[in-house]
């Protein structure tokens, strides 16, 4: 299904973690410290938190903090996209060049107020009920009418950078609107690689080695990997190395260093260096969020 909401309540600290989705964080009771790419930022009730695909991103519960997390594939959001630009583009397969463009900020805190926050919850609570267990066929059009209303009153908030299009780009826009769409299935050569990389983060890894693997040059594999998984390889395996070194972090006898070398980084500054880049935070002030004594149960991560 390409829509999923759920609402829970969360405890203790939870992630770095990053989801293959666009996910979408109606803050609804509580507080937290938000850790992602931007550092370290406060959310409260009236804050939406929007996260692209494969983004990390945790959370350090302030007593406590309740959530409704909507969950969008990121070929939907991207089909929405293309329709909403379709003056300024020729075909679907542009519509993540467009985005890429346009959305350069991966993780945003959107300061909604209570007041505005507020008028989503109907909506949400309504699409959480409808997919706890999957959309049921007769309801999707309700499911996707509740997303398009939540989702119009998000966008104003969301940060975005101008689109320009050339003189030479503007002579090829097509002066009606597109009537074809036509899709790019995932490269088996885009799959194959996130498999290994995934199967063996700690080894050492290099561009020429992989694009060997999979008969693809250097260039082509780059291409190919950023319109599967909107990173390039090394980034995106930099992405699991952090995300398994927040794993390895929370058992008490291992060092930060033995940490990093467990998910293929060689020295702790290097260690340091990638998970305070891509989560937020440092690796010490990890430890000492989930070392920190809390009531309650944690939920779901």
């Amino acid at each position: 299904m390409p829509i999923h909401a759920n609402t829970r309540t969360i405890h203790r600290p939870v992630g770095p973690v990053a989801y293959d989705c666009v996910k979408l964080i109606v803050v609804r009771d509580g507080s937290a410290i938000l850790f992602s790419e931007f550092g370290e930022r406060p959310i409260n009730v009236g804050d939406v938190v929007l996260l692209a695909a494969n983004t990390l991103c945790g959370s350090e519960p302030e007593e406590h903090i309740t959530v409704s997390t909507i969950y969008a594939d990121a070929d939907y959001v991207l089909d929405q996209l293309f329709w909403q630009h379709a003056d300024l583009l020729c075909d679907r397969l542009d519509t993540q060049a467009l985005a890429d463009t346009i959305y350069t900020e991966p993780a945003q805190i959107l300061r909604l107020g209570e007041g505005r926050a507020g008028m989503l919850m109907p909506w949400v609570d309504e699409l959480v009920a409808l997919t706890a267990d999957g959309i049921a066929r007769h309801r999707f059009h309700r499911a996707q009418a509740l997303w398009f209303s939540i989702i119009d009153q998000v966008a104003p908030f969301i940060r975005v950078s101008p689109h320009r299009a050339g003189p030479s780009q503007r002579a090829h826009i097509r002066p009606t609107l597109p009537r074809d769409r036509r899709f790019a299935p995932l490269r088996a050569e885009a799959r194959e690689v996130e498999e290994l990389l995934r199967g063996r983060i700690a080894y050492d890894w290099s561009l020429p080695e992989l694009s060997a693997r999979v008969h693809l040059s250097s260039k082509q594999l780059g291409r190919v990997f950023v319109e599967a998984f909107g990173k390039t390889p090394l980034a995106y395996l930099t992405m699991l190395r952090v995300q398994e070194m927040a794993r390895v972090l929370r058992e008490p006898d291992v060092t930060i260093a033995e940490a990093g070398r467990r998910v293929g980084w060689r020295s702790r500054n290097r260690a340091t260096e990638a998970f305070r880049e891509h989560a937020g935070i440092t690796p010490a002030r990890y430890r000492q969020m989930q070392r920190m004594p809390v009531n309650g149960t944690s939920g779901p991560g």
